[in-house]
């Protein structure tokens, strides 16, 4: 009975060694590709090394991958060494691509990018080499998008905002040049007030006295309350103005960023169209130019 057991465990002592030894070999030749792939400068093939789901859905159509996911986390901690690396070659394409985006490292294989290189350009996104793939500023990005949608209406961004703090202006203007109006109103009313008080009122009249001078008084604070307002009125115009050259600048640099967009791309539909198969279409580069360097000078 002894050496029965002796044996079964054995067979599976052999069993898990082969199985264990399978493994490891199998990672060793994962990393030895991606080890060869760097040396060649084949970034085509990293890709597919990396994130062999993503590049079987999208280059080869695939609706299951082969790739082994474990043997992908064995690179979760050279991440950003791998984007770093990535970047070159995929910067290098999206400047060519995208004429207008500027990028900027913050940090080991992390970028981010404007929209740009005028005054007080936005900050549009964060650049996810690994993927190939932009994480755009959602509020930017939905501005722009507003943007082209209202040229139907023949609008620009803040149009309608503009317009209403202009609106609001004109009348906080207004309720300053009708000063002189109101005082010599109140003034009437005053002298309103104070011949009733002198009046002698009878019984049968005392309502409609009443109700006279209730409207007299209310007319008088609701002219009390305008000169109040007229008070704070040039700093709230002020404010107003600064708001409306806050928000023309605004249009001013979406017009300039829908300018660059339909130079490159037509329409903002072709942008978008080129952002969904950016992944592809650089793959397909690098297949093109076999993941040569495509440093340059800027």
């Amino acid at each position: 009975m002894a050496n029965v057991n002796s044996t079964t465990e054995q067979i599976q002592y052999q069993t898990a060694a082969k199985t264990l030894a399978k493994t490891v070999a199998n990672k060793i030749r994962y990393l030895q590709t991606l080890l060869n792939a760097v040396q060649e400068k084949d970034d085509r093939l990293i890709y597919q090394l990396i994130d062999g789901e993503h590049y079987s859905s999208e280059i080869m159509q695939a609706k299951h991958s082969t790739a082994d996911p474990s043997n992908e986390r064995l690179l979760n901690d050279a991440k950003a060494k791998l984007s770093q690396y990535l970047s070159t070659n995929l910067l290098a394409f999206l400047k060519e691509t995208y004429p207008f985006f500027y990028f900027e490292q913050t940090a080991l294989g992390q970028f981010q990018f404007y929209f740009g290189n005028w005054w007080d350009r936005r900050l549009f996104g964060q650049l996810d080499v690994l993927k190939v793939q932009f994480n755009f500023d959602e509020t930017e990005y939905q501005k722009l998008k507003k943007s082209f949608e209202l040229e139907r209406e023949k609008k620009r961004l803040n149009s309608d905002r503009i317009a209403a703090v202009s609106q609001q202006t004109d009348q906080l203007q207004a309720l300053i040049d009708s000063q002189a109006e109101r005082d010599q109103a109140k003034e009437k009313i005053r002298q309103q007030l104070k011949q009733m008080s002198q009046e002698k009122v009878m019984p049968w009249e005392a309502a409609k006295y009443k109700d006279s001078k209730q409207k007299l008084v209310k007319r008088l604070s609701d002219l009390t309350d305008q000169d109040e307002k007229a008070q704070s009125a040039y700093q709230m115009i002020r404010e107003s103005e600064a708001q409306i050259l806050k928000l023309s600048k605004e249009d001013t640099l979406i017009g300039y960023e829908k300018q660059s967009i339909i130079a490159k791309f037509g329409s903002f539909e072709n942008f978008e169209n080129r952002n969904r198969s950016l992944y592809r279409d650089y793959i397909a580069d690098l297949i093109a130019t076999k993941g040569r360097v495509k440093i340059t000078n800027e």
